[in-house]
């Protein structure tokens, strides 16, 4: 009698080991599925991944263990974007983030109405018509912006402090951006403000990029502005290169760009906002309604020169510009 009790506790000890398994799995696949969505590459995004962990991190979300990501890339064709978005809401993820700039924000609000969105955008969510109201979205959408299009002005004050006798400064623009009407015309009225005149550039492709710089060439531009675009950061190293081969000091949108060897840039700071959206992510996976979560904005703004690169150009950095600089590349 006493074999058998003892039996029956082996089998029934025996039989919920070969359940925990099935449990682990089971809990598994219960976990939030967060979908990315990005207009830019893998590579690139590699970094900002990171701190978009760290943000959920600090709310108790961990990639992997009670929280997973699903992926997807436009590698810098807009075009792919609403299809891929599409993807997600087919997978009916927990949450869709997206960064790569308003492009994929806008391309993830078209898709889904229900399930609830976080972006970073440098744009003016409500001139961009992703919300109505920065203190209460509403709807399924908030997010962080760093309003990079209205910091374009300030951008070129910082040029014309560092080139002052600066006539012909262009501006390199992708049109395929839907905020370039807006940049262009908050460039244009504060360039004609000081009395500057801003030469528009097109570029949305390589080869773009390549005949933009040789048409600088001709008309003997004295700087260049590099509009914040997600497709102009995927292609930062080209955009450098350029700019040293023809001799043409370059202000930026982000910092990648002058640990590059770019001139300068002068931008908010990404770490921060790319924080906030894991952040907000964690709290909506927790419950909170995204309508009810106003747009987060960046509070630190960082100027970068980038020494070796304005003394291989033979300029000198006003001691003013320089005791602004938050980092100094020598």
């Amino acid at each position: 009698m006493a074999s058998c009790i003892g039996r029956r506790k082996f089998l029934a000890t025996l039989g919920g080991a070969a359940a925990w398994p099935l449990a682990a799995r089971a809990q598994q696949r219960a976990s939030p599925v967060i979908g990315l969505l990005s207009s830019r590459s893998r590579a690139v995004d590699a970094p900002i991944i990171a701190v978009i962990r760290q943000g959920l991190n600090e709310t108790g979300f961990v990639d992997g263990q009670n929280v997973t990501f699903d992926y997807r890339w436009a590698e810098g064709q807009y075009d792919r974007l609403a299809g891929l978005a599409a993807d997600l809401v087919h997978r009916q993820v927990a949450v869709i983030v997206t960064i790569g700039g308003e492009v994929s924000a806008v391309a993830a609000k078209a898709a889904t109405a229900t399930i609830p969105i976080v972006f970073a955008t440098g744009a003016d969510p409500i001139r961009s018509g992703l919300v109505t109201s920065l203190h209460r979205p509403g709807g399924n959408i908030t997010g962080v912006s760093t309003f990079q299009v209205e910091m374009e002005p300030k951008r070129l004050e910082l040029v014309r402090e560092l080139l002052p006798h600066a006539t012909t400064i262009p501006m390199l623009v992708n049109p395929n951006n839907p905020t370039a009407e807006i940049r262009l015309n908050d460039i244009q009225t504060a360039a004609r403000s000081v009395g500057q005149e801003i030469n528009i550039l097109n570029a949305s492709t390589i080869r773009d990029i390549d005949a933009a710089f040789a048409k600088l060439a001709q008309m003997r531009a004295d700087a260049l502005l590099v509009a914040s675009d997600p497709f102009f950061f995927t292609r930062a190293a080209q955009l450098v290169v350029l700019a040293a081969r023809h001799a043409i000091p370059s202000l930026y949108s982000r910092r990648e760009f002058a640990a590059a060897g770019g001139l300068m840039s002068y931008t908010a700071n990404y770490d921060e906002s790319y924080r906030l959206l894991g952040a907000y992510a964690a709290r909506i996976l927790k419950g909170e309604k995204p309508g009810d979560l106003p747009i987060q904005r960046p509070t630190k703004f960082e100027l970068v020169l980038n020494l070796s690169t304005a003394k291989a150009l033979g300029l000198e950095v006003p001691p003013t510009l320089l005791a602004r600089a938050d980092e100094v590349i020598e």
